[in-house]
Order: structure tokens, then C-alpha cells, then sequence
């Protein structure tokens, strides 16, 4: 099986990790010819079990799971005490008195790795980090298809090197975290024009192109650069089938504002729409602790601004060309971006 298998319109439905991605979202894209994709990151071993069982009874067409690829953190009482004071002035003008601590840092990987090896999906995507080539053979063994999400070309070379079936290439514009592994962060920012015909030229694998993209003649113009397949987050944000917050979803159709890179949130570059959380961060964001402890960390402040509706302090991950999102039905979007290819 190859990843040209698995769609009948080039398109791959991002895996936006934090809820937006229900069952029925996944399904719906692919019932539409496309590739729907389940963000397993954030889930317990019992809870991606869950959401397959579910997909599956919605369709019989293939679909994704995707992961962070991390291991089990144990900072020191120091570093915690340091990145709460960090975000004192947030939760003080929350009125709280202190920073609830999360019950841990984040899901254990190498459980939901032989969790993905039971499920058997058609295909598994990865960003954050690399696989060793021995998880890659047990994945194939399983008949499972392995993608790995990059920024650089180095990335590229180093999940072809281990035998992936496919790499995403996802330029600066993309919207959620980046999955750079290689180097520092922050010195990976390809536009999508620099980065999708770079990996082209340099893999012998298919390259699914991500960032900034919103319709058919977007899809068109990144196949055209030799990518394979595209890769679309923001655009399903606003499709019914999305579980996202009714005033973060407001936030996405006003098209206002802009999306920057922080690491304020989670400890890891991620754009999304500016807000006063990450304005107030923005002095000591460099100094906060990497991912999952920034990310745990900001959980009850994240979970209190759901509560209240209060888009200030929610992390409004978002593609820098969110304005031109359409709101509807993932099937009916499919559909159009289908349609606008072909025009």
C-alpha cells in the first residue's frame, strides 16, 4: 500500500490536537474521498481505543492517527516554581492565588504506541520528534503506513533515512505547533515556497505540503511544486463536524487580527491568533520551560478562559491565511476544494 492509496482528493485533514478533531470530523473528510486524521497526542491508551471504535462505525474508508513523539519529563522543583512565577501576572489576574500544578506533564508515549500497533490504522503521522528505524519496522510489520512531519530538509533526510512512507512538509505559515526536531525552533522558518519544492528535490518519498492552505487553487499550486498531497488544519476549524469553542470559532470568521509564533503557551512554537496572553508573556517567553511543562502548566489557565469564553487566554491556534477559512460541512468542503481544483 502506498499513501496515494489511501485518498481520492489529495487531501489530508490536519491533525489539530485539543479537541477540535472529533470522530465525526475524521470520518466525514474521509467519506469525502479525502484522509481524516485523529490527533492522538493529548489521549489516553483508552481513549484513542475509544475514538477509533467510533470512527470506525462512521466509515470504512482509511484514516489517520497522528502522535507527539516525547518522552516522560521530570523537572526539578526549581524549574516549576520558576515557570509559575512566570505566569503570575496571568492567574493573579485571573484572581487565583496560586497556579493549580497538573496531575502529570503528559500521556505516555511508548503506551500509545502499542496502543497504535493494536488499533491498525492505515496510517500514523509524527511530529515533535523522530522514530528509531525498529518503530518504524513494527509499524510496517503491522501494515501501518508512517508519515513524519518536518521543517527542514535535514528533518526530510532523516525520516526517508529510516524508511518513512512520507513526509509532511510544513512551512512557517502553518498553523498549531511546529515540528521541528532538528536544531533550534526557531531558526526553522521556510516559507512554504522555499520549503515544499526543497524537500521535493531532495526525498525520494511523497511530500504532503503544509501551510497556508485554503482552497482548490492552493492544493493546485502546491502540487504543481511536486507535493503529493496537501495537508489542511485551519480550514477544518470552521467546518460543523469541529469541536471548537463557539467564541474561538467567532475569533476564525471575523478574519481580524494576526497569527504570530510563541512559545507562551506550550513551550514549543506554535502560531496562532495574538491575544493578551501571549502579549503579557511575550517579555519572558524564551525563558519559559519546553514542552509538555509550559503546556501542563497552562492547562488551568486555558481551561478557565473555555469556561468563560474569554479568547484573551485561550491558545487560538490558527495558519496565517485563517481569514479565508469557509465555514461548513468537512464532506461539502471536500467537495468544493474538489471542484476548485478543477477550475
Amino acid at each position: 500500500m502506498r499513501i496515494d492509496d489511501l485518498f481520492q482528493v489529495p487531501v489530508i485533514q490536519g491533525p489539530m490536537a485539543g479537541g477540535s478533531c472529533t470522530p465525526e470530523l475524521v470520518a466525514a473528510v474521509s467519506n469525502a474521498g479525502a484522509l481524516g486524521a485523529l490527533p492522538c497526542s493529548l489521549l489516553s491508551p483508552a481513549t484513542i481505543e475509544q475514538q477509533v471504535a467510533r470512527i470506525r462505525t462512521l466509515t470504512g474508508r482509511p484514516f489517520l492517527l497522528n502522535f507527539f513523539v516525547q518522552g516522560k519529563p521530570a523537572p526539578s522543583s526549581e524549574e516549576v516554581s520558576g515557570a509559575v512565577e512566570l505566569l503570575r501576572p496571568v492567574w493573579e489576574s485571573l484572581g487565583w492565588s496560586e497556579l493549580p500544578l497538573p496531575a502529570q506533564w503528559n500521556e505516555d508515549f511508548e503506551a500509545q504506541f502499542e496502543t497504535l500497533l493494536r488499533l491498525r490504522p492505515a496510517g500514523v503521522s509524527f511530529t515533535f520528534g523522530i522514530l528509531e528505524q525498529a518503530q518504524v519496522e513494527r509499524l510496517h510489520a503491522a501494515g501501518i503506513l508512517v508519515i513524519g512531519t518536518v521543517t527542514t530538509v535535514e528533518e526530510a533526510l532523516a525520516w526517508q533515512a529510516i524508511g518513512a512512507d512520507a513526509v509532511v512538509a510544513s512551512g512557517v505559515e502553518a498553523g498549531g505547533h511546529r515540528g521541528t526536531f532538528i536544531g533550534r525552533q526557531e531558526d526553522a522558518t521556510l516559507s512554504v515556497r522555499e520549503l515544499w519544492p526543497a524537500v521535493v528535490a531532495a526525498v525520494r518519498i511523497p511530500v504532503i505540503a503544509a501551510g497556508g492552505i485554503m482552497t482548490g487553487a492552493d492544493i493546485k499550486r502546491a502540487l504543481q511544486l511536486g507535493a503529493r498531497a496537501v495537508q489542511m488544519g485551519t480550514a477544518f476549524l470552521v467546518t460543523d463536524e469541529a469541536s471548537i469553542h463557539p467564541a474561538y470559532r467567532a475569533r476564525l470568521l471575523s478574519g481580524e487580527g494576526v497569527t504570530r509564533l510563541t512559545r507562551s503557551f506550550s513551550g514549543r512554537y506554535a502560531r496562532g491568533i495574538e491575544n493578551g496572553f501571549m502579549r503579557r508573556m511575550a517579555a519572558v517567553e524564551a525563558q519559559v520551560p519546553p514542552y509538555p511543562i509550559q503546556n501542563a502548566l497552562t492547562g488551568s489557565i486555558r481551561a478557565a478562559a473555555a469556561k468563560s469564553g474569554d479568547t484573551e487566554n485561550m491558545s487560538m491556534w490558527a495558519g496565517a491565511e485563517f481569514a479565508r477559512a469557509r465555514p461548513m460541512p468537512a464532506g461539502r468542503l471536500i467537495e468544493l476544494l474538489a471542484s476548485e481544483m478543477q477550475t
